[in-house]
């Protein structure tokens, strides 16, 4: 059994919701889903224990918001490298950010990224049922990359 975290920022509640349907993917393939505010994960140490990681974050103007910077420049010494990894976020009108926290994950951190790429889904469609199949699917990539 793998133990993945699940690390995001959420504006407004949407990529919160998101990561509780990655964490019920998570745990119906038979793995331990832990969910976290970002900005409860203060230092590397925090990121030691898990097998995967998936990170998200909405997308706020063209970006990813603010906090999510320091985040990544903490995780960068948490030696993530091929470790299981992958991100998602929610938008309205562009949604780059996720796909931002990936190629950082990939490129910078060198982790073993699932090969769906980032999930990226617009706000008004999180509850419908092809999405939280999407966030089911999801999950199940980073846990099966995870071993």
């Amino acid at each position: 059994m793998s133990k993945i975290l699940i690390a995001c920022l959420s504006l407004n509640g949407h990529t919160r919701q998101l990561a509780d349907y990655i964490a019920e993917g998570v745990r119906i393939s038979g793995n331990e889903a832990v969910v976290q505010n970002i900005t409860e994960l203060q230092k590397p140490d925090d990121l030691a224990g898990y097998d995967g990681f998936i990170f998200g974050c909405p997308t706020y103007h063209r970006d990813m918001p603010a906090a999510m910077k320091p985040f990544l420049f903490m995780a960068k010494n948490a030696g993530l490298a091929d470790k299981s990894g992958g991100a998602f976020g929610s938008y309205t009108h562009s949604g780059d950010a996720p796909k931002i926290v990936f190629d950082t994950m990939e490129h910078v951190f060198r982790m073993n990224v699932v090969s769906l790429g980032a999930l990226n889904v617009l706000e008004d469609r999180i509850d419908t049922q092809d999405y939280i199949r999407a966030c089911h699917d999801y999950a199940r990539a980073v846990c099966e990359a995870a071993g």
